[in-house]
């Protein structure tokens, strides 16, 4: 019996666990891309079976959670149109206003990527070109959520996702290419190019950022980004172009590297309510945005760094705990010296900046030794007659570090 494209559309969602919208029926119906004869019950018994079958070995290396696609049609309305295997609503709605899609600019933002509750987010954009199968699309954004931080991993998959839908027309390609790394670790195509998951390891993705260019715009101003990221303080970056936002703020996290804790960093935030619900949860965040109106928002951020304008502004309620000292000079000295030496790379100067934090931290674990349930006061740290903006750091370190007896 021949089925009419609705009920194909039912079918495939049904049968692979696939997610749409009521808008993309209507969108679809007796339209072109979700329309799949050849997608037999053989094809999505198979696709069952295979992700019924992630093994173990696949749950714990493969951190992917969906895919997910959204298109911009000739009459220039902008649709999330299909995702496997879900997505829920709200994030839905962050992403459809993070894809550049859905945005008055003309500018296309061809790879974005931040967060949003613990999810990290990936969005490849490109424009339609022919050849294609794509007749009634100008534009559409691929999207891959994961647990991970991982951008470069993620463009890459991005790129070989676009390049099968661009050619086939059809999300199935990209749900099997999706299921495939996660079983396999590995996406093979000899017309769309092949990923292999084994080649972008996590520390890569830690050093991608450049510590060396955050010192040349910032010289010793640094030391105010490096005092902030060791207090767990509220950082928030402005800069009209977010491609500048992903290249400066992925980089500060790098600053303590005794802690390797990306998921402080949130990229690419809108001032919506959901997002900034989101960010006040988090105790201490970098955090960039493309609106100005953000400098306004003095509650949102301890630190703010006016990217544009190469300007670092301390909030009033954080100056207390920002204030510096002999200790800040001197490690900030090491910071513009290590980053400015031309035949160091970025991780040697990321490692001379650990080093001098381990010293610091060492100080504190032996001050913590001697007091009494393995916790600093604010008296012991007196007792040891540092300076006082070193000692008002340390007080502050201890808190941030969980080594404060409150």
């Amino acid at each position: 019996m021949k089925r009419s494209s609705t009920e194909r559309i039912n079918l495939v969602s049904l049968a692979a666990n696939v997610s749409y919208d009521a808008s993309t029926f209507n969108y679809y119906n007796n339209i072109r891309v979700l329309l799949i004869p050849s997608f037999n019950l053989t094809n999505i018994a198979d696709i069952k079976t295979h992700d019924n079958v992630m093994g173990n070995a696949a749950a714990e290396t493969q951190l992917m959670s969906s895919i997910g696609l959204i298109e911009k049609d000739l009459n220039g309305d902008t649709l999330w149109v299909w995702c496997y295997p879900s997505v829920r609503a709200e994030l839905r709605e962050v992403l459809l206003n993070k894809c550049c899609l859905t945005q008055d600019s003309q500018g296309l933002h061809t790879f974005v990527f931040s967060q949003f509750c613990r999810t990290w987010y990936y969005i490849s954009t490109v424009e339609v070109q022919e050849p294609t199968a794509l007749n009634k699309v100008t534009h559409f954004s691929v999207v891959v959520t994961a647990k991970d931080f991982n951008p470069e991993k993620y463009a890459a998959f991005c790129r070989v996702l676009c390049r099968m839908y661009m050619k086939q027309g059809s999300p199935v390609k990209m749900m099997e290419g999706f299921i495939a790394v996660l079983t396999k670790g590995i996406c093979k195509s000899d017309e769309n190019g092949s990923f292999l998951i084994k080649d972008y390891d996590v520390r890569k993705a830690y050093l991608a950022g450049s510590v060396k260019d955050v010192v040349a715009q910032f010289g010793m101003e640094t030391i105010i980004l490096y005092t902030a990221v060791m207090l767990k303080k509220r950082i928030v970056v402005h800069h009209p172009r977010v491609e500048a936002l992903l290249e400066f703020t992925r980089a500060l996290p790098a600053l303590t590297w005794h802690r390797k804790d990306w998921s402080i960093l949130h990229p690419y935030v809108s001032l919506t309510d959901w997002e900034l619900e989101n960010l006040k949860t988090c105790t201490g965040y970098v955090a960039g945005f493309v609106d100005p109106e953000v400098s306004n928002r003095s509650e949102l951020f301890d630190v703010f760094v006016n990217l544009q304008d190469r300007e670092i502004t301390i909030s009033q309620n954080a100056k207390d705990a920002m204030a510096m000292g002999k200790l800040h000079k001197e490690i900030g000295t090491l910071i513009v010296q290590s980053a400015g030496d031309a035949d160091r790379t970025e991780g040697q100067v990321i490692k001379d900046i650990s080093v001098k934090t381990r010293e610091i931290l060492a100080s504190l674990a032996s001050l913590v030794e001697e007091c009494e349930n393995s916790k600093i006061t604010l008296d012991t740290l007196k007792q040891c007659h540092f300076p006082p903006a070193t000692e008002n750091f340390l007080f502050h370190l201890a808190a941030a570090e969980q080594l404060l007896k409150i």
